[in-house]
């Protein structure tokens, strides 16, 4: 299969990802009782497994997520229209599951929704990096993490959910001690809710 932006074609993504493997449930081209199988994207095959119930749930094992360099906080506050003191002490990082994600760690939730990153935004972080990326901001939760996205080299100003981003948010919090422990082996990336309330206004 293979995956298109409004502007380009990317490696990887978890959303299209998981409901191809439902279209091809639908059509009988994998079977329910087929429990595991591959679909063979840019970034290389993806195993998916399917847990039986009404509807059916599809689980996708994310790709290798690779570890790329920090980046200085204050500039990443700066794209994002924060001050330095919005962020944790942590170092955003790129981190990458099939799309370059720069993660940016914030203090609470006021931070996050203030966020917003535009191209202008998106220039002064390209100056250190020359493949497209996005831009994961969050702040730890209870649960998990509170979060939003932006892609606009990809044509997507702010996406509501990313599953090639909270792979490697779950990396990212994970090496710095940053998921709850109550959240045990799960955790919950709730992104969106921003965005949600934005397009219900327009």
């Amino acid at each position: 299969m293979r995956i298109f932006t409004p502007t380009k074609e990317t490696a990887f993504a978890g959303h299209p990802t998981v409901g191809t493997a439902f279209a091809l449930l639908q059509r009988g081209i994998v079977s329910s009782s087929c429990h595991e199988f591959l679909l063979e994207e840019e970034v290389g095959p993806i195993p998916l497994r399917i847990e039986a119930g009404t509807p059916p749930l599809i689980w996708l094992r994310t790709p290798a997520i690779h570890e790329g360099r920090r980046l200085d906080g204050s500039l990443c506050a700066r794209a994002l229209g924060l001050e330095p003191h919005d962020l944790l002490a942590v170092e955003p990082q790129i981190l990458n599951a099939g799309n370059p994600t720069v993660v940016v760690a914030v203090k609470d939730k006021a931070a996050v929704d203030r966020a917003w990153l535009d191209l202008s935004g998106l220039r002064s972080l390209k100056d250190m990096e020359s493949e497209s990326f996005c831009v994961f901001v969050f702040t730890p939760s209870s649960d998990g993490a509170y979060s939003r996205m932006f892609a606009p080299e990809y044509g997507i100003p702010e996406d509501p959910a990313t599953g090639s981003s909270t792979g490697p948010l779950a990396v990212f919090m994970m090496r710095r001690g940053s998921i709850s422990n109550a959240a045990g082996t799960r955790f919950v990336s709730e992104q969106g809710t921003k965005w949600a309330v934005a397009a219900s206004c327009m």
